[in-house]
């Protein structure tokens, strides 16, 4: 079974699809590990982990795409992946959802800023026409044809212009006949309700720490009627919060026994990483 099929299985349940954020492949296997059903592959992650930059558009498609397809090989679960704008025109758009199906992702959002796109959560978003964006989205449909990535419609609009265009543009996203659509930007809980009011049918919420939107949880949104929740950097920022602990302390302190406990063993590291199945291999086909 495709990871598209997989992902397509679970939407078809009742309950909704929960994908935290993994910026790089180890904390995709730790998504993974922890028995979550899908993985989100963040452009803003992405960018942080192998360029230590802000999301500004500055990977290119072959760079999203490659991160993509490695954090794919390592887990066995759906990646939902960040396509930003489809780099380009047409025919990028088409180059960009065929790239993606090779990949192996599951699915692709596509929004609707104009280049060089930001995060959703950043002030000055720029967009697109509401219509050419719309095209835009059906090029994507028809690069996928028959095959099984889902396509979700991303509007920004939220944060440029208001939730009466955000709203507008995902209807119109939906009538263009994307499998999902995706209103970013969300910073406040009255946001979330209003957009569940409003639009019907398959809808992805993005959930970013650091605002109220986080007293929400996933059974509230998924009786609001949202399908799947991405939660885009709660792993990055725990990460970084983490790391800059003990680096603090080994810098002051000469050592980084104080935070011991607050880190995996050598042992259970290797588990995370599967360190074992190479092991098996080596001990099955290596030579002495």
């Amino acid at each position: 079974m495709t990871a598209s099929q997989r992902l397509k299985d679970c939407l078809k349940s009742r309950e909704i699809l929960m994908a935290p954020g993994a910026p790089d492949s180890l904390t995709a296997r730790l998504i993974q590990m922890a028995g979550f059903p899908a993985i989100y592959m963040t452009g803003f992650g992405a960018t942080a982990s192998r360029l230590g930059m802000p999301d500004i558009g500055l990977l290119t498609q072959t760079e999203m795409v490659s991160h993509a397809r490695d954090m794919v090989r390592c887990v066995d679960i759906p990646v939902i992946a960040d396509a930003d704008t489809g780099y380009g025109g047409p025919s990028n758009i088409h180059r960009t959802v065929r790239e993606y199906l090779q990949a192996g992702v599951a699915a692709i959002h596509i929004e609707d800023q104009v280049a060089p796109k930001r995060c959703g959560q950043q002030a000055g978003v720029r967009l697109m026409g509401a219509k050419d964006s719309a095209m835009r989205l059906r090029c994507a449909l028809e690069a996928r044809g028959n095959e099984g990535l889902l396509i979700i419609g991303r509007t920004d609009a939220l944060s440029a212009v208001g939730i009466d265009e955000a709203i507008s543009r995902a209807k119109r996203y939906q009538d263009a006949g994307v499998d999902l659509v995706f209103v970013d930007g969300i910073k406040t809980v009255a946001e979330v309700e209003a957009i569940a009011k409003a639009i019907d049918g398959p809808k992805v919420v993005s959930i970013v720490d650091g605002n109220e939107t986080t007293n929400l949880t996933a059974n509230d949104l998924q009786n609001m009627g949202f399908s799947v929740v991405l939660y885009a950097v709660t792993t990055l920022f725990t990460s970084v919060k983490a790391v800059k602990t003990v680096l603090k302390e080994l810098h002051s302190e000469g050592t980084p026994k104080g935070s011991a406990a607050d880190m995996v063993s050598y042992a259970q590291f290797s588990e995370v990483v599967g360190l074992d199945f190479h092991r098996g291999l080596d001990h099955r086909y290596g030579t002495d």
